[in-house]
């Protein structure tokens, strides 16, 4: 692996992302063309979306509602008028060679979101990140370089303009981040959000969210920026991480150097775990922004935004406090347990089925966690029903069964065997007038062990519990087997 030299100076990251999300609308942003994914390449298209002469477009609704859900969740202050804009630039994926965005009147500004780094000891720091605004706008095709991952270099170029037109909302955050971690977890948590709202799927993998990062390095007490370099092409939160600790280190080797930093856009190589130069970057009077002539001004009611709020759900970070200070969760077992919305559903149905929280989240995201990675499936998909699972906690914890008992008959229980069943018969025996005529049989059984036991070789009791739970079947309670066995053998 290729990385920078780390040099030891006092240097600090100044990190800002840009982010867009694919909102998970039916049709496109301005036409009913399809945004499923995966279709043949250049068949969800229309005349709108290729911006053939005598078509206009117009705005759908759901995204304006998507929009301004996501604003609201991000704690944005929502803009009453706003408008749509003309970006000019040229390039073989933009059909009209122009992209509807917004510019000067966004539909969301000033917001911030909360992120939670849990160190290794399960201690969590949190932080407030500022967001600067988000806006709608139309996504561009797909070029696809034969022979390369890059135009250059490759022997032809296919264009894809299934993705034109396609809703986005891009989210510029504030410059708050310092490092490869905090912006990777930024880039979750709105995933996170995102996700819980309903708005997008999120999938980096086929696009639906994808952060181009802004970074520059400063000596510590400096309050000027140092020069901006974007990073784009990363396909996963491991590599913003990556690309941007890369970075952090060339910057600093670079001004330890003297070498000028100019302002760039980099391409992530995965291959070889460096950045790479693309092309320099364009500033905002390139793209010769003005208001698009197509589309009216989009107002905002009071009404809508009312609605709007009160259909938001509880949200990921709203959820972790939760957790921890009302439930007594651990920062780790919040987060694992809210990193999806249907998990945390989930272990909320248990709960208020009568499960104890803390014995849930360890089977949630433990015995059940483990069986779902193995079988690749989704807690939705498991027949083990959240009643069901608060049920087996009970027994367990009520002495009616032992928790090895529980685990053995889990594979059962996901497949959908009910409790009654999968116990049936086994209940485990805590009389102590059942027990000790068995604990005095064994200790007849096995003079010479006891005789060891008696000479000092304490270490002999869990013999001698084990031999109870074979003559019960597993059915002495553990606790009270203990208990007895220790009597009589120190009788």
């Amino acid at each position: 692996m290729t990385t920078a030299t780390p040099v030891k100076t006092e240097y600090e990251a100044i990190i800002g992302l840009e982010t867009h999300c694919q909102l998970s609308t039916n049709t496109k942003i301005f036409s009913n063309s399809s945004t499923a994914f995966g279709a043949d390449p250049n068949t969800n298209i229309d005349p709108v979306c290729m911006g053939l002469p005598g078509v206009l477009p117009v705005l759908n609704a759901k995204v304006l509602e998507y929009a301004v859900k996501t604003g609201l969740a991000l704690n944005c202050q929502i803009a009453r008028y706003s408008k749509f804009d003309r970006k000019q630039y040229f390039y073989p994926d933009l059909p009209k060679n122009y992209q509807i965005s917004q510019y000067d009147l966004p539909i969301a500004e000033h917001g911030w979101i909360e992120i939670e780094l849990v160190d290794d000891a399960g201690n969590p720091t949190r932080k407030r990140i500022g967001i600067t605004r988000l806006h709608m706008e139309e996504d561009a095709g797909k070029l696809v370089h034969a022979g390369s991952d890059r135009i250059s270099g490759s022997t032809y170029s296919l264009v894809d303009y299934n993705r034109a037109g396609v809703p986005l909302v891009e989210i510029v955050s504030e410059p708050d981040l310092r490092s490869g971690q905090e912006a990777a977890e930024y880039a979750q948590e709105l995933r996170r959000i995102v996700r819980y709202l309903g708005v997008s799927d999120g999938n980096m993998q086929e696009g639906s969210l994808r952060c181009d990062v802004n970074i520059s390095v400063r000596p510590v007490g400096r309050k000027e920026f140092g020069t901006k370099v974007e990073i784009k092409n990363m396909n996963s939160f491991s590599a913003i991480q990556k690309a941007i600790d890369y970075e952090i280190e060339r910057q600093i080797a670079a001004n330890e150097s003297g070498e000028k930093i100019v302002q760039e856009t980099r391409l992530w190589e995965e291959g070889s775990q460096r950045t790479i130069s693309m092309r320099v970057k364009e500033g905002s009077s390139d793209y010769r922004y003005f208001p698009e002539p197509d589309l009216a001004p989009i107002q905002v009611s009071e009404q809508q935004l009312a609605t709007w709020l009160s259909e938001l759900p509880e949200l990921p970070a709203q959820k972790r406090h939760h957790y921890e200070n009302e439930l007594g969760l651990s920062a780790y077992d919040a987060r694992v347990l809210t990193e999806d919305s249907s998990v945390a559903d989930y272990f909320e149905s248990a709960i208020k089925s009568g499960a104890n929280p803390k014995s849930a989240a360890n089977w949630i995201t433990q015995d059940i966690a483990a069986y779902l990675n193995k079988q690749k499936l989704t807690i939705a998909e498991i027949a083990l029903t959240p009643a069901h699972l608060a049920d087996v906690i009970t027994r367990i914890e009520t002495g009616k069964i032992s928790n090895a008992q529980a685990k053995e008959k889990l594979a059962d229980l996901l497949s959908g065997v009910s409790p009654e069943k999968a116990f049936a018969g086994q209940e485990l025996i805590s009389d102590p007038t059942i027990l000790e005529p068995i604990i005095d049989e064994v200790l007849a059984e096995n003079p010479q062990q006891l005789e060891k036991y008696r000479g000092g070789n304490t270490n002999l009791k869990g013999f001698f519990v084990g031999q109870v739970l074979k003559k019960t079947g597993k059915r002495a309670e553990p606790k009270l087997t203990n208990e007895l066995v220790e009597k009589k053998l120190n009788a």
